[in-house]
């Protein structure tokens, strides 16, 4: 099958919370490519991933060092049978754990030892903070400007810290649970239009994050980054890399950084990008488009008909032209 560039498209890739058992399952049974990319996990972990992200529990599932090998394979998968058809992005960005998709399919890193550092990726952010230490917390309809001197209020000496900025409307906050309960109370004081805390197991994206961000460091100083093959828009300065050294950087970076999401989707939108395809499991990425941009096209590929539906929209667009 000849490779071409999908001109004006940009793959994104999900990170952790859009995970689902039975993830990944019809595309393995109905594309090879997919089956031996769960495989390949299987073999590179040690253990039946496949079966975890197929059959469950779902608790198994959720747990983060699960999770993130779990949710990447199930995203390469997806990428990988969108390649075998032919199909490759002009740019490429990844939700926190996503950009270590992101770099798969930009060719930066190879799946095994992405599915490697992910795995330790997580058991590294659970360990850096005690359970029931840290906490997280979705502030709707509330300014960023206005949210940070609210995380600034709440922390009384602790962290309390943007850690997600998803789009205008849906920032994610992050530090000591205390804190982060105070900043939830304080925004709906000032106006937001919800505050809910995320049943996550650990504060991720805060300054509480750097044990885990040196131990990561480490592994990743010793992998193989390769020449990219697509630009990539980075979480942590919604800045567009092709350099191996730094996507490297940026992936160190991104363990404490906040994620820039709304920046980083506006980033692509200049660059010409039109249509996004949330390749991997759930919707999330292909909502906050909608809160960001409703003019862009949002798709997303985790099962076959998804998959028919984008390459409909691909053959459409490329008669149109």
């Amino acid at each position: 099958m000849t490779k071409a560039t999908l001109e004006s498209v940009a793959f994104l890739f999900p990170g952790q919370g859009s995970q689902t058992v039975g993830m990944g399952k019809e595309l393995a049974a109905m594309y090879p490519v997919a089956q031996e990319t769960f495989d390949e996990a299987d073999a590179a972990l040690g253990y039946e991933l496949s079966q975890v992200c197929w059959e469950g529990p779902e608790d198994k599932l959720k747990l983060t060092e699960i999770t993130q090998p779990a949710i990447l394979t199930a995203s390469v998968a997806a990428f990988r049978v969108l390649e075998s058809m032919g199909y490759l992005p002009s740019y490429v960005a990844g939700h926190s754990l996503g950009e270590y998709s992101a770099h798969v399919a930009a060719g930066t890193l190879s799946f095994s030892d992405a599915v490697k550092t992910v795995r330790n990726r997580g058991k590294y952010m659970q360990e850096a903070v005690p359970v029931g230490v840290g906490a997280m917390a979705a502030i709707l309809a509330l300014p960023l400007a206005t949210l940070e001197e609210v995380c600034r209020e709440a922390a009384q000496g602790e962290v309390c810290e943007p850690a997600n900025i998803n789009s205008d409307g849906q920032v994610v906050i992050s530090g000591n649970k205390a804190a982060v309960e105070r900043a939830a109370e304080l925004a709906k004081q000032k106006g937001a239009k919800r505050s809910v805390m995320l049943p996550v197991s650990a504060p991720f994206h805060c300054s509480l994050m750097q044990p885990a961000q040196d131990r990561l460091a480490t592994d990743l100083k010793a992998l193989t980054f390769n020449p990219m093959e697509c630009p990539l828009v980075t979480n942590v300065d919604s800045q567009l890399i092709q350099s191996p050294e730094q996507a490297r950087d940026a992936l160190i970076r991104q363990v404490t950084g906040a994620v820039q999401w709304e920046k980083s989707m506006r980033v692509l939108i200049g660059k010409g990008v039109h249509t996004f395809i949330e390749v991997g499991p759930g919707k999330v990425l292909s909502g906050l488009l909608r809160q960001i941009d409703r003019a862009q096209t949002s798709l997303n590929v985790e099962d076959d008909a998804s998959l028919q539906k984008a390459v409909n929209h691909f053959a459409g667009a490329s008669t149109a032209q």
